[in-house]
């Protein structure tokens, strides 16, 4: 299977501060694959490399064989979407307009969006079963249907990578479970997702593959079961932690202290 994105010896730093040192792994196409780390340990750093938002002191990242400082902004949006936590708007633009905004990628400086580009827009509000918010303004919607509206966006662009950051952050827990639904949809479909989370089991309940940083290095990679363990849970978060199953399948996390109550 052609590889998705591929990060090789990959480090960064600020001045004399080193941020991540030496990352290498390689993700194919319609993985869900989580970033687990603590606060500070470089996630947010990864994911901007990733995107070409910066550029590496050391290594490469590879995106279906090109490296990224040999792909312009355009070629990069039409490849990867970005998801970013709920994004906020001080215009109040309905959906359908934040939607179509994917489809700049394709445009020349000077355009109008063509009925081809209603179309898709369109599509990407169906599938994500969102089409009775077009006409809202987004201001004035739900987190939770903001973020679908961010992900039609980026149906929209017509990316095949999407790169999430923490983007059931601030979402209420009925609006986490729909988004993972989705995430979980849209892999099916062929998608692949790269994000990552405060919630070691949202990781357990969709992920192929876990990615853990600490210390700006690379911890742990692998399947979900097998990373997200209680061993490791301890040493990346310095916290007692039990994985359980639950009917037999689904995994969840309890700390310690509270599973002795």
């Amino acid at each position: 299977m052609k590889s998705s994105l591929e990060l090789k010896d990959l480090s960064f730093g600020y001045t004399k501060r080193k941020i991540l040192e030496d990352i290498n792994f390689t993700i194919s196409k319609g993985q869900i694959v989580t970033i687990l780390g603590p606060n500070g340990c470089g996630k947010s750093t990864l994911i901007r490399l990733m995107l070409g938002f910066l550029k590496p002191d050391k290594g490469n990242v590879i995106l279906d064989g090109k490296d990224l400082i040999y792909t312009t902004n355009k070629e990069l949006a039409c490849e990867i979407a970005y998801v970013p936590q709920i994004h906020k708007s001080a215009f109040p633009y309905s959906v359908i307009d934040v939607v179509l905004m994917g489809r700049i990628p394709h445009k020349s400086f000077f355009f109008k969006y063509s009925k081809g580009d209603l179309e898709i827009a369109n599509d990407s509000l169906k599938r994500l079963s969102i089409s009775h918010l077009a006409d809202r303004p987004y201001t004035e919607i739900s987190g939770g249907e903001r973020q679908l509206t961010i992900i039609a966006r980026a149906l929209s662009q017509g990316a095949r990578t999407f790169i999430m950051d923490e983007p059931a952050g601030g979402l209420d827990y009925g609006n986490q479970l729909r988004l993972l639904e989705e995430i979980l949809k849209l892999s099916e479909a062929g998608y692949t997702f790269i994000k990552s989370t405060h919630s070691p089991e949202h990781a357990l309940w969709i992920a192929d593959r876990v990615i853990m940083i600490k210390n700006g290095s690379l911890f742990a990679d692998g399947k979900s079961d097998e990373v997200v363990t209680s061993n490791n849970l301890k040493s990346l978060y310095r916290i007692e932690v039990k994985v359980e199953k639950v009917n037999g399948s689904i995994r969840v996390c309890v700390p310690q202290k509270l599973y002795q109550k």
